[in-house]
């Protein structure tokens, strides 16, 4: 029986925000306080995740729960406005879904292998490929709509 637990245990793959170390821990322990391996930071899941074009693809096809990732960037104002509604879902669906976010001017190349021409653009991953794409602001329910239909 214990094998069993075991293999049902889901993942999230995490980058350290001090040493960019990617750290593997259990999505039932995300409110737990988890640290880096390596460093020892915390590593705070109820905020969205800074993925880059280096981290991108090993965070999404090394996290068993789905990835709502927000392409945004700094001087854009509906993704300001879309930026606490992200921090509530991270909250919210802490252990879940892994909220991430990619600054598109800081990521050219992930945002590009996307097609991402507007933001903000949201998209949910599972099992490492793309799910769900929505271009444009929606409130929290629109975000939590496209979670629960894929």
């Amino acid at each position: 029986m214990g094998t069993t637990q075991a293999t049902d245990t889901k993942k999230l793959t995490i980058p350290c925000p001090t040493c960019g170390r990617l750290n593997r821990i259990n999505a039932s322990r995300a409110g737990d306080g988890p640290r880096c391996g390596a460093c020892g930071t915390s590593l705070a899941l109820d905020h969205p995740v800074h993925l880059t074009d280096t981290t991108f693809d090993r965070v999404i096809g090394g996290t068993d729960v789905p990835v709502l990732v927000d392409f945004y960037a700094d001087w854009c104002g509906p993704c300001k406005m879309v930026a606490p509604v992200m921090d509530e879902l991270a909250r919210t669906r802490m252990g879940s879904v892994l909220v991430a976010k990619v600054d598109t001017e800081r990521n050219p190349r992930v945002s590009q292998r996307f097609g991402i021409a507007s933001i903000p653009t949201v998209m949910v991953f599972k099992d490492g490929r793309q799910v769900a794409k929505q271009v444009g602001a929606l409130p929290r329910q629109g975000y939590e709509q496209l979670l629960d239909q894929t």
